[in-house]
């Protein structure tokens, strides 16, 4: 069931990541974290992590399949925040500029036309 993970909505709930197919909401994935507590997600537009319990995965967008795990050691169980140096704009932007600029282009010639 290969897709692309834009077409995904990742939820932290209850110690568990979900993915839901964007369109329609259906569960694509589930994957379980260590705890029941408050799940961290964050997707910084080539990787998506969770956290929660005080400890940080990084898992695959598609399957939710654990790529790597670092329980944090020395730092307790509280809630964690994440960030990454990566620009998210990128990608995200230059797909939301072009069809921006489509849609604009569509507009003016139909004003004109």
């Amino acid at each position: 069931m290969p897709r692309d993970q834009r077409s995904f909505v990742y939820v932290g709930i209850k110690g568990s990541v979900v993915a839901l197919d964007r369109d329609g909401g259906a569960e694509m994935w589930r994957a379980d974290l260590r705890s029941a507590e408050y799940v961290t997600v964050f997707w910084d537009g080539t990787g998506l992590f969770a956290a929660n319990s005080g400890e940080v995965w990084r898992l695959d967008p598609v399957s939710g399949a654990e790529i790597w795990h670092n329980q944090l050691k020395g730092l307790g169980r509280g809630i964690v925040s994440l960030a990454s140096s990566l620009a998210v704009t990128s990608a995200g932007n230059t797909e939301m500029a072009e069809v921006k600029r489509r849609r604009d282009a569509a507009a003016a010639a139909a004003a004109t036309g």
